[in-house]
This record gives structure tokens, C-alpha cells and sequence, in this order.
């Protein structure tokens, strides 16, 4: 029986997360390029139970069926082989991208995408990662700003021809033009494009969004254990990544766990680089004004401490 969304946090998530953190960390670890058992250790943060090997073993065959399609176009270019990988999808099975129900969390477990065939841009982007490269297709994942995309590499090395490919919307193939409103649509008309925004993502960057998505979606729905789990993943991919050190400190002290919000936020301004006012001329560079911003961040959550340390100091 397939596993239902949790509403309700489970109350072993916490003392499941060493075991998600050490799954995560393996998948990420192992050679090649795979992202689907990163993304499946990511879902037993909602569904404990959830066994990874059918959803696996379903990616095979998909992707077996994909390129038994492609096998019969041999001598075709990389556009022809992009439609029958998207006719295959999106007509055959019936992905699409969840645009009624966006932010329905359902939309980032790769367990319920493979399911529902529903997802956002990154989960459909993973999947079609996924069965193109076991079809024989080159795909490399490209974070794009506020929406995930995928680029295609043309079979003749030339980069020029590479095809950019939006995943949510049935695999169009986006020109440059496409990309610079895209980038408007999403960050704001001001927004100026550049081509390295179409940079390779990394299993690490495409795992870190990911996650990151996770917990803006967890935060806006008040869903603060489930954040904390994910900050906590977030902070074991990446231990350097102080804001998730802040964001989890955060999210322990709305669950009023007042000892552990402590420690979180005194090692935050413990590490956090200390702003540097410009003392050449009257103008405000950009890194400084950066640095008044971290100058009234670091405030506010030296007001946090402050505020812990006599609730804790109460509790002994």
C-alpha cells in the first residue's frame, strides 16, 4: 500500500534522523551521478517505512522503456531524442507539473512524484535526470534561480548546442530569451540575467536545494519539527552552512527546546564572520552595506540568546 503525506510529525523523527543522515550522506558519496536514493533517503523523513528499492527498481524499467524508444531513433539528433524522452513522460505516463496544488509537500518526495506523477520543477527534474541518463542521454541538472532546469549536452561536444530543458512544463526546450523572462517571472522584472546562472548543479547543490525547499515549504505551513529535521540534514550535508546553524536555532526555540536553540544560536555568533565597516570614503560599498545587514541580523539574535540564557539559567 503506498505510504499517506504525515500531517503529524512521527514522534521517532528525531531518533530516526542519525539513520536519514547517514543514508543521505552514503547515496551522495557513492560514484556517478544518481540522485534517486538521496532523494528517497530524504522521503523517510515523512514516510519511516518507505522501502527505496521498488521505486528503483521502477526508475530501471522506465528507463529501460525510454531507451528502447531512443534505440529506434539511432542517427537522430539531440532535439528528436528530447521529444520522445518528453512524449514518453509526459503523454505515456503522465507526469506534469503540480501547478493547482504547488505547494502540497507531496510535490518534493520522489516516492509520491514516482506515484501521483505530480512534482515541482526539481523533483520532475530528477526524474527526468533519472531516466534520460538510463535511456543514454547526457543531462546535468542547472540551478536555475526559482526554478530547476535541465540541460541536455548535444551529442557532438559543442556546447553551443546544448538544450536547455524545463522539466515542469512537459520538457519545452527554453532559448535565451525564454530564460531571461523566466528569471524576470521569478525574481523580479529588475532581475539581470547572466549565463552563469545556466551553471552545472552538483548532486550536492541539486540535494541542497532540495532540502532547502523542504524547509521554506515546512516553515510556512508552522510544521517546525519536520524544518528542524531538515536544517539538521542540511547542517550534516554541509556543516559549514551557518545559516542552517541559525535556521535550526530558530526552529528549536519556536519548539521552545530553549537548551539546544542556545547552543545553535551562541555557536552561530560564535562563527559568524564579523562585519567590516568601510573606512575609505563616505559611500557605502556593497560589501559593507552586506555587512550592516549581518551587523542587525547578529543582533537580533544576540537578543534570542540573551533571552535563552535567563530561561535556561531558570530551568536549573
Amino acid at each position: 500500500m503506498r505510504p499517506r503525506y504525515n500531517r503529524s510529525v512521527p514522534l521517532s523523527l528525531q531518533t530516526r534522523l542519525p539513520r536519514i543522515a547517514e543514508e543521505l550522506l552514503r547515496a551522495l558519496n557513492e560514484p556517478g551521478e544518481a540522485l534517486a536514493p538521496a532523494a528517497l533517503a530524504i522521503s523517510r523523513v515523512e514516510y519511516p517505512a518507505l522501502d527505496p528499492a521498488p521505486y528503483l527498481l521502477r526508475l530501471e524499467r522506465m528507463g529501460e522503456a525510454a531507451a528502447g524508444r531512443l534505440h529506434r531513433q539511432q542517427g537522430a539528433g539531440t532535439t528528436a531524442h528530447i521529444a520522445t524522452l518528453n512524449a514518453y513522460l509526459y503523454e505515456e505516463l503522465g507526469f506534469s507539473g503540480n501547478r493547482d496544488r504547488y505547494d502540497d509537500p507531496r510535490n518534493s518526495f520522489l516516492n509520491e512524484v514516482l506515484d501521483r506523477r505530480l512534482g515541482i520543477p526539481i523533483s520532475l527534474a530528477a526524474i527526468y535526470m533519472e531516466i534520460g541518463r538510463r535511456a543514454g542521454l547526457r543531462l546535468e541538472g542547472v540551478n536555475f534561480p526559482g526554478h530547476f532546469l535541465v540541460r541536455a549536452l548535444a551529442e557532438s561536444d559543442t556546447r553551443g548546442d546544448d538544450a536547455i530543458i524545463d522539466p515542469f512544463h512537459a520538457g519545452a526546450l527554453l532559448s535565451e530569451v525564454d530564460c531571461r523572462h523566466l528569471l524576470r517571472q521569478h525574481v523580479g522584472e529588475e532581475a539581470a540575467f547572466d549565463r552563469a546562472l545556466l551553471a552545472t548543479a552538483t548532486r550536492q547543490h541539486i540535494v541542497v536545494r532540495m532540502l532547502v525547499n523542504l524547509k521554506r515549504l515546512y516553515v510556512r505551513m508552522q510544521s517546525f519539527p519536520q524544518a528542524r529535521a531538515i536544517a539538521d540534514l542540511l547542517l550534516a550535508v554541509d556543516p559549514s552552512a551557518l545559516s542552517e546553524l541559525r535556521d535550526r536555532g530558530l526552529l528549536a526555540y519556536h519548539m521552545e527546546d530553549f537548551a539546544s536553540a542556545l547552543r545553535d544560536l551562541e555557536a552561530y555568533l560564535r562563527l559568524m564572520p564579523r562585519a567590516e565597516a568601510d573606512s575609505e570614503g563616505e559611500e557605502f560599498t556593497h560589501e559593507a552595506e552586506e555587512g550592516e545587514q549581518r551587523s542587525s541580523e547578529s543582533a537580533q539574535i544576540w537578543e534570542h540568546v540573551k533571552t535563552l540564557r535567563r530561561r535556561v539559567a531558570g530551568f536549573n
